[in-house]
């Protein structure tokens, strides 16, 4: 059962839980039982009626690929703009004049009145987000019109920076089982069926970089591709990505597990496409990358004797106001430090 079930009986909350300010009333014996048949009810419907309707979807596809292809074009094309706008907007800011006519405005989106009242939805944006808007239409438009390769790895390269910054693991154990579980999940799926690939080469959507291998032969109209699925870059990033935070959190001015694993990533993809190149055959890049990208880091933290310190790393909740408080302390400190270097 999920655990977010709680306690039917009375309501309650569970021992050592947040308690609530509102207490549900308490559940008849019926009621309970109701609440689980139904729930019971509602997973084997699909279920049953999916396995019988899959027998007649086997034997003639309702719909063709053509269509899938359409399907998944125009949902990445609404995704893409938006990953695209809020990737280039950081840059594109740099370039407006200071001259430039920039408004605020704000989609807000209520429900109920008066006290009642409760926010849905609320965004603040400017004219230069919608410059950045704009400016991703039309990579958008190119590219449900032409599915030029540029156009799909400009959203592929979008996806995975967003990928990278906003997914978080809030621990190395976490990040290694993760990597772990996917390790066996790629290599199963690329070497035990050719389902990876097909894939890969048959679905028309941003899920993957590509780069033509006969660019200087035609040019950009080249059409030979090798490919690099947008997992092999998003899983190791947000890895990579917390050994730079574990990094900061030490307090020591470098960067040493972060390119540590960063020059991992390079061997490991590298060795990649080696093996690849050498034996003519698509390989798991979870394969070459998992080893290396946990392996490096770890064996700098035995040398250094930092492996507890590394494995013990806990990410603060960003909305604990102690996690706040503790930060703000550091960046003050660190502030207040280097004022004192700087008039010495």
């Amino acid at each position: 059962m999920d655990s977010a079930l709680s306690d039917p009986h009375n309501g309650s909350a569970e021992a050592g839980g947040p308690t609530n300010s509102t207490t549900r009333p308490p559940s008849t014996p019926e009621g309970i039982a109701l609440a689980y048949g139904s729930l019971l009810l509602m997973a084997l419907l699909p279920i049953f009626f999916g396995a019988l309707r899959s027998v007649r979807c086997a034997r003639g596809k309702i719909f063709s690929q053509e269509y899938i292809n359409l399907l998944l074009s125009m949902y990445f094309f609404v995704l893409g703009i938006l990953a695209l706008s809020h990737t280039i907007s950081p840059f594109m800011n740099k370039f407006f004049p200071a001259s430039f006519p920039n408004r605020q405005y704000q989609l807000l989106f209520t429900q109920g009145s008066g006290e009642n009242k409760e926010e849905i939805i609320n965004y603040e944006f400017d004219t230069k987000d919608l410059v950045c808007l704009g400016l991703s239409s039309i990579v958008g438009v190119w590219y449900l019109l032409r599915k030029h390769w540029i156009a799909n790895n400009l959203f592929g390269l979008a996806f995975s920076l967003n990928g990278v910054e906003l997914l978080h693991l809030n621990n190395v154990s976490t990040g290694c089982i993760l990597l772990g579980g996917l390790f066996i999940y790629d290599v199963f799926w690329v070497f035990g069926t050719n389902v990876m690939v097909t894939v890969a080469k048959s679905f028309e959507a941003p899920i993957k970089l590509v780069f033509p291998q006969d660019l200087l032969e035609k040019g950009l109209e080249a059409n030979n591709f090798a490919m690099l699925g947008l997992g092999d870059v998003v899983i190791p990033g947000i890895f990579i990505a917390l050994l730079l935070r574990f990094d900061i959190s030490l307090k020591k001015n470098t960067h040493t597990y972060f390119y540590t694993s960063f020059a991992a990533y390079i061997f490991g993809l590298g060795l990649t496409i080696f093996i690849m190149h050498i034996f003519k055959h698509a390989q798991p890049a979870l394969l070459y990358l998992v080893p290396a990208c946990i392996g490096f880091p770890v064996l700098v933290a035995l040398a250094k004797g930092e492996v507890t310190e590394m494995f013990s790393y806990e990410e603060s909740n960003p909305k604990d106001p102690a996690a706040v408080t503790e930060s703000k302390e550091g960046t003050e400190a660190s502030a207040s430090k280097g004022l004192e270097k700087k008039e010495k």
